[in-house]
């Protein structure tokens, strides 16, 4: 199924959502076998901040019976070193990279982007305006205003194709994402987690060092497919979907819903090959959808 994205000829639909798939780690556990079956036709990266960040405090993860609740807050080398120390290992990956930033102002995000502008191992940039568990990390992928504010602020810096994923935290995600149209992002992502908490057993202490994070996988489907059909109806750039998605049944009621990429996150923890066998499953006649991979 080859898709074109932001003029990226893609193998197929299915990435990763940032933050869900070490391939720099998967490399040197899998080996030979992960350079023939790399699982997405585009790798998404971890997030990267203008400094480092050493992430929220411990415990960062809670089982859900349908997903979970992670509060890893966006650990990460920072800028200069992930330039230096990673990208160039990223660039021999077998698909191309889109690099996802994140900035604490203005000012952090046109640092970022200029840096990475002239890079040519990178071949779009997404923009982090939607995770839950850092200060002040929703606002803008939430708020019409605020990201178009931002987006137009950002625009001038780069001419990479720019996604903007945004917050679900939102009863207009249309608004949002035709904000962000108008301000010139190629292209929407979306949803991120939405945010949760949990008690410790035996306890009303949160059980997340945090005390909050964001819930994904099955339990946010529902949610990610009405969000996804609400933005693509609105803007004409491509849309990215993602939320639960389990199988290649999910990710085509997410395509069906005007998504033109499907993201997978929560089920690369059980299954790092999941990517393969999504794509697989899409390439299947339509006959054999009652019985997904």
């Amino acid at each position: 199924m080859p898709v074109e994205f932001c003029g990226i000829e893609l193998e197929h639909p299915i990435v990763n959502a940032s933050g869900t798939y070490d391939a720099l780690a998967a490399r040197r556990v899998f080996g030979d076998a992960f350079e023939r079956n790399f699982p997405f036709s585009a790798y998404v990266s971890k997030t990267i901040t203008l400094d480092p960040r050493a992430g929220n405090p411990p415990p960062r993860l809670w089982e859900l019976g349908q997903g979970m609740i992670n509060s890893i807050g966006l650990p990460n080398k920072g800028l200069v070193r992930f330039v230096e120390e990673d990208l160039s290992e990223y660039a021999t990956l077998p698909a191309p990279l889109i690099v996802s930033v994140m900035g604490f102002s203005v000012d952090e995000l046109i640092a970022i982007l200029e840096a990475l502008d002239g890079r040519d191992e990178i071949a779009a940039l997404e923009l982090n305006f939607s995770c839950p568990n850092v200060k002040t990390g929703n606002i803008v992928g939430s708020d019409p205003v605020e990201c178009e504010a931002m987006m137009t602020q950002l625009r001038a810096h780069s001419d990479k194709p720019m996604i903007a994923k945004l917050a679900p935290s939102t009863s207009r995600p249309d608004l949002v994402a035709m904000a962000a149209e108008s301000a010139g992002a190629d292209a929407v992502s979306l949803i991120n987690t939405l945010p949760g908490m949990a008690f410790a057993p035996g306890t009303s202490r949160p059980w997340l060092g945090a005390g909050s994070g964001g819930i994904s996988g099955p339990a946010v489907r529902a949610v990610a497919l009405g969000q996804v059909v609400r933005v693509s109806t609105s803007v004409r750039i491509p849309v990215i979907g993602m939320g639960g998605v389990e199988n290649s049944r999910d990710a085509q009621q997410l395509l069906d819903a005007g998504a033109r990429l499907v993201a997978v996150g929560t089920e690369n923890f059980r299954d790092p090959a999941a990517g393969n066998r999504i794509s697989a499953g899409l390439a299947q006649p339509a006959e054999s959808a009652a019985n997904p991979d």
